[in-house]
């Protein structure tokens, strides 16, 4: 045991190192037998979680059409992936026609203004591209059923959501602070007196925690260079609210760093998922209702130090 004892940076957002330490340990069998019923959790290869997660949208497209009914989707930050659910649509030919999509987040500047759809690293630019384009003419919803938050729409996200019946499927996963969308932790923009306020607040524009601007910058679209001026400070949301009045929640934990061996969701995964519920860990919030969580092999494995290992 170290004698050399210290506490967490004072901006580390969950800093309880009983449940730190704790969780670190946690393994398959943990993930597997997890006590919270409401979390069905799936440990699977990472190229099958890929493919369990599109094959679950592709599904809820497909059900909801052949039943005759609308499907209200919140759409993550859209990557290749989506490409593979537009194959399906296509191979299969499901009529979109019934498909609404709100996307979960988008940039904001500095003074609040929403990015276009004309910025290249911007979601709703990137939607259209990986999926909308990729999705055969004749089978595609039109396009202004594809929904991403404008200067326009921003004070009113929320309740186009509730007007439109609330999410059918809600796809996520959690950030490097533990968000989901940009549910940042320790924000201004989401302070609450009570958890059960926290969870009522819906969308907005929010301030980002400097982790999800260093977890972005090793993103595709900013170079994978850790180039931290070139991610806008501050983003639109979705709030807790809309992610819990979904219908269904999938969340996905396996994502590695530029196909290396680390991760930065490795830990923050464990913590949403075995640590408390509280707007310190905001994806955490999915504990308290049924969710479906897919986690790599890689990640639901216990946290050790590897002494011969470096960057």
């Amino acid at each position: 045991m170290s004698t050399f004892q210290f506490e967490p940076a004072p901006w580390i957002p969950f800093r309880d190192m009983s449940v730190i330490n704790k969780v670190m340990s946690m393994k398959k069998e943990d993930y597997l037998n997890h006590p919270n019923k409401n979390l069905n959790i799936k440990v699977l290869p990472a190229d099958m979680v890929e493919w369990e997660w599109v094959i679950t949208m592709f599904k809820k497209i497909k059900d909801t059409a052949d039943n005759g009914q609308k499907c209200v989707l919140l759409l993550p930050n859209p990557a290749p992936q989506y490409k593979k659910v537009a194959f399906l649509i296509n191979k299969f030919r499901v009529d979109c026609k019934h498909v609404t999509g709100f996307l979960l987040d988008e940039w904001a500047d500095q003074d609040e203004n929403i990015a276009p759809e004309s910025y290249p690293s911007g979601s709703m630019n990137a939607c259209r591209r990986f999926f909308y384009d990729q999705i055969d003419e004749d089978l595609r919803m039109p396009y202004d059923q594809i929904i991403g938050p404008t200067n326009e729409n921003k004070y009113d996200y929320s309740k186009m959501l509730m007007d439109a019946g609330e999410a059918d499927l809600c796809m996520s996963g959690p950030g490097w602070a533990g968000h989901l969308a940009f549910i940042d932790p320790g924000v201004p923009e989401f302070k609450a007196d009570s958890l059960e306020e926290w969870l009522q607040m819906g969308a907005r524009v929010t301030t980002l925690h400097p982790l999800t601007i260093a977890q972005n910058s090793l993103h595709g679209v900013f170079g994978c260079a850790g180039n931290l001026a070139h991610v806008p400070p501050k983003a639109f949301t979705i709030g807790p609210r809309d992610c819990i009045n979904a219908k269904e929640r999938i969340e996905v934990h396996s994502l590695i760093t530029s196909g290396a061996e680390s991760s930065w969701q490795w830990m923050i995964s464990k913590l949403v998922l075995f640590g408390p519920v509280c707007s310190e860990l905001p994806t955490s919030l999915i504990q308290t209702v049924p969710t479906t969580v897919l986690v790599s092999e890689e990640l639901a494995k216990p946290i050790e130090p590897d002494f011969d290992f470096g960057y």
